[in-house]
């Protein structure tokens, strides 16, 4: 009788996640715990543990997800975010999809901003057993001026809306940071900046003082902080400002990439959302005037982030599923893709992206998970290909052999989980353009 609590894998090429060069050897799990790894890993193992010959395939760690907003439902409106989620449907979604995460190879992620208050909820759902996910760390609502954010006048001057939560004054930056410490957030997440209507790209819309508010308050409760910049203004002000993880970080420039480096902060550019639509938004009918604008967002911001990256700061994997444009289970590898692509980066670097720096997104201390090594945690992949040739292969799920979540098999076999629309779910629409008469007599 074997013992499914020990796992032995046998003769794979392991990619240990921190950049190494790959070699052949053996790794022997147990139950959140990776035992061993090389030449003595099977002469630890129990006489009735499982054992996989993995010769000819690739063991490496779980990937790790530092943008994903598995509350949201794959929305492909604000719209429908925002008015078509009752808080108890938000929750039953959310259950379901997050397993699809475990699926795709994802053993770790961070939402940073959840719909309602059900970030906290999920995770410990997930931590006691109750739903099937991976290791999840949670914002509650993003904190917005009244400004806004990405949604323009959909968001509300005050109170919430959604994933937003607007906030007035200092007073209530603090106020509503302590509340969110209180009721679960791990992180708490800032919209630095944002669109205003007549207004190319995105504005600033927090000042320094405002934003040192939010994260003098959340450091002294022992809790990092998360920023949403598109911008050079708002990615430096954050840094300045003592933000711990800088989503987008897009159009760097020297000194916001200088106060990067100073405020020794981390970034996930989070690519993949501009890359899917730029690339492949035709195929679902996305908005075609977006993608010469996306594109153009990745190419400004590569340059300077290479610089960011060369110069120390840690950069993180995010795919942000939970849209339309990345629905769960399918992009969460292909940042990786892009960050050789545009950045330059080796597959080895792309793969240490995803994997090692993303336990900063999991609050946990590097070496600790993310990587394969005596005593980290025991969230480990099998793949049938090479990633450090080819790091796409990572994005094929049919490539994926064995995943392990905490040291325990995940069900591969099954179906893939699918449903139908709930009532009322998805935004109704006449028509895609107007019907003019001269659209019918042209």
């Amino acid at each position: 009788m074997t013992d499914p609590m020990t796992t032995l894998l046998t003769g794979g090429l392991v990619i240990d996640g921190t950049g190494v060069a790959p070699t052949i050897a053996d790794v022997l799990l147990e139950v959140d715990r990776i035992v061993a790894v090389g030449p003595g890993a099977a002469d630890q193992a129990p006489p009735h543990a499982v054992v996989h010959d993995v010769t000819g395939l690739t063991v490496l760690p779980g990937l790790i997800d530092a943008h994903c907003h598995i509350t949201f439902g794959e929305p492909a409106s604000n719209d429908e975010l925002f008015f078509h989620r009752p808080q108890s449907t938000a929750a039953l979604v959310a259950a379901f999809n997050v397993s699809k995460l475990l699926l795709a190879g994802v053993t770790g992620f961070l939402d940073a901003a959840c719909i309602y208050d059900l970030g906290p909820a999920l995770r410990d759902a997930i931590e006691t057993g109750m739903v099937e996910g991976p290791r999840m760390t949670t914002g509650l609502n993003a904190l917005l001026t009244a400004a806004g954010g990405t949604a323009g006048r959909l968001i509300p001057d005050a109170g919430q809306i959604g994933y937003a939560h607007v906030v007035g004054d200092r007073d209530e930056m603090v106020r509503v940071t302590r509340q969110q410490v209180k009721y679960g957030a791990d992180w708490i997440k800032i919209h630095v900046s944002g669109t205003l209507p007549n207004r190319s790209g995105e504005l600033t819309l927090w000042t320094l003082d405002e934003l040192r508010a939010v994260t003098e308050t959340a450091h002294a409760l022992d809790t990092p902080t998360v920023a949403h910049c598109r911008s050079a203004e708002s990615t430096r002000l954050a840094a300045e400002a003592g933000v711990d993880l800088i989503l987008h970080a897009s159009y760097l420039d020297e000194p916001a990439v200088e106060a990067m480096v100073a405020a020794g902060c981390a970034v996930a550019p989070t690519f993949t959302f501009l890359a899917n639509l730029a690339d492949h938004g035709g195929l679902v009918g996305a908005m075609t005037t977006q993608v010469d604008v996306f594109r153009g967002e990745i190419q400004a911001t590569a340059d300077m982030l290479r610089t960011a990256y060369d110069a120390g700061v840690p950069v993180l994997c995010g795919s942000e599923s939970g849209f339309a444009l990345t629905p769960y289970g399918h992009w969460h590898a292909r940042e990786m893709e892009v960050l050789v692509e545009t950045l330059g980066l080796s597959p080895l670097e792309a793969i240490s992206c995803a994997t090692r720096n993303g336990a900063i997104a999991l609050r946990r201390p590097l070496d600790s998970i993310g990587v394969i090594a005596a005593g980290a945690a025991a969230d480990v992949l099998v793949i049938d290909g090479n990633p450090a040739a080819n790091v796409s292969v990572l994005g094929d799920r049919r490539c994926l052999r064995h995943v392990y979540s905490r040291g325990r098999a995940v069900d591969l076999d099954r179906p893939w989980p699918e449903r139908s629309p709930l009532p009322m779910e998805k935004v109704g629409t006449w028509s895609a353009r107007p019907l003019t008469w001269d659209l019918v007599h042209p």
